[in-house]
């Protein structure tokens, strides 16, 4: 029997994918597909590498200090309030009356609040992860007015004078550094951990400090009482302030250079001052911007929504930083393989899907030097040295391609301005998206000059 040679089909189907233009851009779309996969696997590579970095700042957060919110001076005052019960005496068949006496407390804010706030940043290191950590030297000074509560219905005479105390709330109990002594007037009073107190709540995230009692004399008079506070912390985070003076003032002034202003409230434009070397800033406060009243019953209440303060953040970390370039992994060997598509084209040269996969595993790989050199370097440096490796790699690689000086040059040029454009974009907070779009604008049209000759219809 004749045999039937399957020689000419096969040449045949190896002559299309050789020759027809849809079959090459067949191809390398479905190399680009294919790439995505480790792709993937190096974005969950980042993460995985951030999640460990964000489980060390919270651990050295955790032994140096959280953050710090200061909620207090509070004059706690006890009162007596009486409540009638009655019982039915089975001997005398007649109902007694009883008057009961209970202490609740009465807590007043001060009628002026000023706070200084100076701050210390620095960094803590633990193997190849840092934190941003500070410590802050506070002052709270002001006054109380002379407390009346007769419009809450409770008569002077029931006030119990010598037993009211301060008391202070805060988040940061552990990062506190000093010993917490209040100045009022002339008199000065050690503030005492209170777990015990059962107005702090139950579920609060702030403990409480209180003072001994009180001279009656400072607070029941018809002078105001002044008072001057100074507590040192270590934190970390953020540092806040609940402005419970009728008038609230607090200045801050740090070292750090990327604060971010959270809360309610923001500083004064006008007396707002960032650097590189820093920031100061001031706020204030008047009870008129608050929805809560100067004096409270029974309870402190939680006041937290109203905190204002400073958020001491890291712009864009390392991890950040690599994240967001390697979502640009698919644009980049998108490009690169329209670039190779385009001189393969153009110049008749035959590139095997193989050479099309070993480039794609190259551009992959700058991502996962990024990363490790980043942990060992600044950010900067290892971008450059994984980016120069890579284009290094691929020029050198395209040479034994293409056969000639012009097209590997050409490649890497273009490479380089690729990742000085995604290095860029990365660094940029408010205008990525503006100058992302106007690059890929320019690249499009780039790309529509130079095809604007390819015969589309052959093939």
């Amino acid at each position: 029997m004749e045999e039937i040679n399957p020689q000419p089909q096969q040449n045949k189907f190896g002559n299309w994918l050789k020759t027809s233009i849809t079959a090459r851009m067949l191809m390398v779309g479905f190399l680009i597909i294919i790439l995505l996969i480790p792709l993937s696997f190096i974005e969950s590579l980042i993460r995985e590498r951030s999640f460990r970095q964000q489980d060390v700042v919270n651990e050295i957060n955790e032994k140096w200090g959280n953050n710090v919110l200061v909620y207090g001076p509070i004059l706690k005052i006890p009162y007596k309030t009486y409540s009638e019960k009655t019982t039915f005496n089975e001997t005398t068949k007649t109902y007694l009356k009883e008057i009961q006496t209970h202490v609740n407390y009465a807590y007043i804010f001060p009628e002026k609040l000023t706070t200084d706030v100076n701050v210390n940043s620095k960094t803590l290191n633990r193997g190849n992860f840092e934190s941003a950590v500070f410590t802050t030297d506070m002052t709270l000074s002001g006054f109380y007015i002379p407390t009346d509560l007769t419009d809450k219905d409770i008569k002077p005479e029931d006030i119990i004078w010598e037993k009211a105390s301060i008391v202070m709330k805060t988040s940061n109990l552990k990062g506190i550094k000093n010993e917490v002594l209040i100045k009022l007037n002339n008199n000065s009073y050690a503030f005492q951990t209170n777990y015990n107190d059962e107005n702090n709540g139950r579920n609060s995230r702030l403990d409480i400090l209180e003072t001994g009692f009180l001279n009656q004399s400072l607070i029941n008079g018809t002078e105001n009482s002044n008072f001057s506070i100074k507590i040192s912390f270590n934190g970390s985070k953020q540092i806040e302030l609940i402005p419970i003076g009728r008038t609230t003032d607090m200045k801050m002034k740090s070292n750090w250079a990327d604060p971010s202003f959270i809360g309610n409230y923001l500083p004064n434009d006008e007396t707002k001052e960032i650097t590189k070397n820093g920031f100061k800033a001031d706020w204030k406060v008047l009870h008129i911007n608050r929805a809560f009243s100067q004096q409270h019953l029974n309870k402190i209440p939680d006041l937290s929504e109203f905190a204002f303060g400073t958020k001491f953040m890291v712009m864009v970390d390392e991890y950040q930083k690599s994240e967001r370039s390697a979502k640009y992994g698919f644009l980049v060997i998108a490009l690169t393989f329209l670039i190779f598509f385009l001189i393969q084209t153009l110049s008749k040269i035959n590139i095997h899907p193989f050479q099309y996969l070993m480039i794609g595993l190259a551009l992959t790989m700058f991502y996962t030097l990024l990363v490790s050199i980043s942990e060992h370097s600044n950010f900067l440096k290892a971008y450059l040295i994984a980016g120069i490796s890579v284009i290094v790699l691929i020029t050198f690689y395209s040479k034994s391609i293409l056969k000639t000086f012009k097209f590997p040059l050409f490649i890497g040029l273009s490479l380089t301005a690729l990742y000085t454009f995604i290095y860029v974009i990365i660094q940029l907070e408010n205008y990525a998206l503006l100058v992302g779009s106007i690059g890929l604008f320019l690249i499009l049209a780039i790309v529509m000059y130079v095809s604007r000759k390819i015969d589309w219809n052959n093939g």
